[in-house]
């Protein structure tokens, strides 16, 4: 199983991004995923997630109205799309895969992580 996370950079406040994570060895509409994050000196927090089926999601306060989880099953490729962004969103960013049900923006919740892909906001 592989998850592989892309889609990062560096833009200015209040840019957008869109994030990848392109899924292999699994068959997207059976996992929950997971997008979490961790800035330098900071815990990593989960900040979206997408419920197998893809009906039901979840954001973390500090994201909600501004990101949005979205999956594409053809592809079997999750993605964030980040808008409005703001110098304290800068992180690496990790995607995840959970078997289980339930949206969980939990780490432990999740058995399958990406390698992380580097968000900056600055001007």
């Amino acid at each position: 199983v592989q998850l592989q996370a892309s889609g990062g950079g560096l833009v200015q406040p209040g840019g957008s991004l869109r994030l990848s994570c392109a899924v292999s060895g699994l068959r997207l509409p059976n996992y929950t995923i997971g997008w979490f994050r961790q800035a330098p000196g900071k815990e990593r927090e989960g900040i979206a997630c997408s419920q197998r089926s893809g009906y039901r999601t979840d954001y973390a306060d500090s994201v909600k109205a501004r990101f949005t989880i979205s999956r594409d099953t053809a592809k079997n490729t999750a993605y964030l799309q980040m808008n409005n962004l703001k110098p304290e969103d800068t992180a690496l960013y990790y995607c995840a895969a959970a078997a289980r049900g339930l949206c969980s923006r939990d780490g432990s919740h999740y058995r399958f992580w990406g390698q992380g892909t580097q968000v900056t906001v600055s001007s």
